[in-house]
């Protein structure tokens, strides 16, 4: 596997941007070592937030959520994942694939040995958090859930069709304009450079153009099975699952609604729709601060 590393440089003087990088290696299968570069935040003792981003992002999507629940006392970790962000990038597009990309996160979250974890996953941080969650439940205390799925061969909507045709057809991935489109506010010329900034040049992009192929919408995908079972087990996931899906998302709305009928743990939860676009991080960060927060109050107040 060939694999390409973004320079440090690129990640110099970007706005909101004051978080030391924080690096573990996970070994794909065939052998190959790949860097994993995280945001590590607030006490050590803390409870542990775990925030993941979607395509084509990063952990900069997070860059207003991180400083707040840290100063509440939590420890907050942002990972990017591989092909993302300051993570290495796979130069060959067939080496992205669902099952790697779940083997690769899963590494990395038992080598930091997470526990008692509050999950927040958004986009692709919910297709690969959600797997995680399904095979460590023991490691998790809650799950936040928002614009994003768990799909079995079905799921195609006319926004997620537009998304995955206009990614595979466009010759240059303009990646900080695309996470502007998904977004509600307007943002600056400088917050959509450091979405590029992971990207020095289209070779870097080969992850941001394979994942859109690799959501199993149809029963030709791969990873339909490994969905399944991952279904099953979140239909014995008890603890408290909360939805905070947005408005204004012409790929997932509506998707909360399976989260809330087929997990236990969704039932009496305080729900939310936030007024949105895709990218809800960037329009509503002070919400989704306070619903994770309000979780990891109410359980430390035995309400759960």
């Amino acid at each position: 596997m060939h694999v390409l590393r973004t320079p440090d440089d690129r990640f110099a003087c970007l706005p909101d941007w004051p978080f030391a990088p924080h690096y573990a290696t996970v070994v794909d299968a065939d052998g190959t070592a790949l860097r994993v570069h995280y945001v590590d935040e607030g006490p050590r003792d803390g409870a542990p937030v775990l925030l993941m981003h979607g395509e084509p992002s990063w952990s900069y999507l997070y860059r207003r959520i991180i400083p707040a629940l840290a100063a509440a006392g939590h420890r907050v970790i942002a990972p990017d994942l591989i092909g993302f962000g300051r993570s290495d990038k796979p130069a060959d597009r067939n080496d992205y694939t669902y099952e790697r990309h779940v083997d690769w996160m899963s590494q990395w979250l038992a080598q930091l040995d997470l526990n008692d974890v509050t999950l927040f996953c958004q986009d692709w941080g919910g297709l690969i958090g959600l797997r995680m969650v399904a095979a460590s439940p023991e490691r998790f205390a809650g799950v936040v859930a928002s614009n994003t799925g768990l799909p079995v061969g079905t799921g195609r909507t006319e926004g997620f069709m537009a998304w995955l045709n206009f990614s595979q057809a466009v010759p240059q991935m303009p990646i900080g304009l695309i996470v502007h489109g998904g977004t509600a506010r307007d943002l600056s010329t400088a917050e959509i450079a450091a979405y590029d900034a992971p990207f020095p040049d289209e070779t870097f992009k080969e992850g941001a153009r394979q994942f859109p192929r690799l959501v199993p919408v149809t029963p030709e995908h791969a990873s339909i099975a490994e969905n399944q079972a991952a279904w099953a087990a979140l239909e014995r996931f008890d603890k408290p699952f909360l939805t905070a899906f947005s408005d204004g998302d012409s790929v997932t709305r509506g998707g909360e609604a399976i989260f809330q009928k087929r997990v236990p743990g969704a039932r009496c939860q305080p729900h939310v729709i936030l007024q949105g676009a895709h990218f809800v991080q960037e329009d509503c960060p002070t919400e989704i601060v306070a619903i994770v927060e309000g979780m990891i109050q109410r359980r430390a107040k035995g309400f759960f």
